[in-house]
């Protein structure tokens, strides 16, 4: 074997789950902000987690307001993923920037992507700093689906965003 480094090594593990995480802004408003990972922790009591760079607007907006909608995007909007990646909402509405159609779920002030496959409600339980990042313990408190959605996932290491099915 080779020595490789760990950016290389995601390249390898591909793919990955990737995420959209929704908060909620001052003016009541809804941030996007792509994550590159996120896993399920407990069905018993039900948990997820996610990380994010410790420079977030998004992580510092669920750390205030405590709530969070991860959704889970689809193949229809996969190009929105990667721009909402790439700007801070701290700068830019992704929303109006990008033209993202957008939709409520019934148990949040929290908007989401239309064309997502999951969205899941949490409340945030903890967060843990992890080197660069923060990790986010979340209690999940909803979950709705869309089973005509296919889910993505990120694929070469973070740089292509495409269903399981297409790669």
């Amino acid at each position: 074997m080779e020595k490789i480094n760990l950016p290389k090594a995601s390249k390898i593990t591909s793919p990955n789950p990737v995420a959209i995480v929704c908060t909620q802004k001052p003016d009541g408003s809804t941030n996007l902000a792509t994550v590159s990972w996120y896993t399920y922790l407990s069905y018993n009591p039900n948990m997820i987690a996610y990380a994010m760079a410790k420079s977030s607007y998004s992580g510092e907006l669920v750390r205030e307001n405590k709530k969070v909608v991860i959704t889970i995007p689809s193949d229809n909007i996969k190009e929105i993923v990667m721009k909402c990646g790439m700007h801070s909402g701290r700068d830019t509405n992704k929303i109006s920037k990008f033209e993202i159609e957008m939709q409520d779920i019934p148990t949040s002030n929290i908007k989401v992507p239309l064309h997502s496959a999951a969205a899941i409600q949490c409340k945030l339980k903890e967060y843990i700093e992890t080197g660069d990042h923060y990790l986010y313990i979340c209690d999940v408190e909803e979950v709705y689906a869309d089973d005509k959605e296919r889910a993505v996932f990120s694929w070469e290491g973070y740089s292509k965003i495409a269903s399981a099915k297409e790669a």
